[in-house]
């Protein structure tokens, strides 16, 4: 029987830093969403968190669901940008730039085509 794993030391850097990046956002996202935070801006977070347990059991779809739900979530980051002020939002910013960059970063495309079921 195989066993499901939360996070895998044996994928490249790239892939950890990313798994533990989408996890945090996940738990930011609920935490958020206790303090008044909007239904849609949960959504992509929780994606991101499904996709890094198929990241850290590599399942391609993990890879290409992270990949685009942090492409959809910085693009909903940069749309409400103007309403809620840049303050609001650099955190979500910075690891949603550090998520796409390490999620495309030559590294880990090159993994996942090569090792993902």
């Amino acid at each position: 029987m195989e066993s499901k794993k939360w996070f895998n030391s044996s994928l490249p850097q790239t892939l950890q830093i990313a798994i533990v990046l989408e996890y945090l956002n996940a738990v930011f996202a609920l935490i958020g969403l206790a303090f008044g935070g909007s239904l849609i801006t949960l959504i992509l977070p929780l994606a991101e968190g499904v996709s890094a347990f198929g990241i850290a059991n590599e399942h391609r779809w993990g890879y290409i669901t992270g990949v685009v739900a942090t492409i959809l979530y910085l693009m909903l980051i940069v749309a409400l940008t103007p309403e809620t002020g840049i303050g609001a939002n650099i955190f979500n910013l910075l690891f949603s730039v550090a998520l796409v960059a390490l999620l495309l970063h030559p590294h880990s495309r090159d993994y996942q085509r090569l090792w993902f079921k």
